[in-house]
């Protein structure tokens, strides 16, 4: 899978790094290893962060700051690593949804990254274009219902847009039958280093999913 960029993109967010890792999985229920690692990474959050400085965190604060850029209001729609936070720092129990899933968001909860999952044999295409939405751009998240898109940077594949910071689409969601993956790490500012954050989804993925055929590419916008 190619990234590529609208022109809007390198504009708005001029240090964007988008971190692609494809890989040939085994998805399964989530084991309770995993989730035990989830809610230690939850509880730890919860013991240093104040919720008011949940927005403060630099990758949380960063994509917020794209958001304004492109006229969205992300206090209306949060970006998946600060929802994914609040949740943790308030005490909810997170969702605890399949493996794959709940990997991503393990790595979500501790870099500050927004992180799109997509079942790659679910895109259509071999391209993915990073832009931003435009109005009544139809856009199912995942149980979230039609989502309002527009002034949102979005993923777009040859059929239409498959994924935001704050929600993926339904057409490409992860689920348990999914046997190849495609992670985009979208890092709109630096929190935890970006050979840090590769190297642990990585070895999360190989020890969980039982990942081969693993690739890591590198995009950005202004290159």
């Amino acid at each position: 899978m190619e990234i590529r960029f609208e022109p809007i993109i390198g504009e708005i967010a001029p240090e964007l790094q988008v971190v692609a890792i494809e890989a040939t999985v085994v998805n399964k229920p989530t084991p309770d290893e995993l989730w035990a690692l989830i809610n230690r990474a939850a509880s730890d959050l919860r013991e240093v962060t104040e919720l008011s400085d949940i927005n403060k965190r630099p990758g949380i604060k960063a994509t917020r700051e794209a958001y304004k850029a492109c006229g969205k209001e992300p206090n209306r729609y949060r970006p998946s690593a600060e929802a994914l936070s609040r949740r943790a720092v308030k005490g909810i129990e997170l969702y605890r949804i399949n493996t794959l899933v709940d990997l991503i968001n393990l790595v979500s909860l501790q870099s500050g990254y927004s992180i799109g999952g997509f079942d790659a044999g679910k895109i259509d295409g071999d391209v993915m274009t990073l832009g931003v939405g435009r109005e009544g751009e139809p856009f199912e998240g995942i149980g979230r219902g039609e989502l309002n898109i527009a002034n949102m940077p979005v993923y777009r594949d040859g059929t239409g847009g498959v994924g935001t910071p704050t929600s993926d689409n339904e057409r490409t969601k992860l689920d348990i039958d999914t046997t190849r993956l495609l992670i985009c790490i979208n890092i709109y500012g630096i929190e935890m280093p970006v050979d840090d954050v590769v190297a642990f989804t990585v070895a999360l993925l190989e020890k969980y999913t039982d990942a081969t055929d693993i690739s890591v590419n590198m995009y950005k916008p202004n290159l």
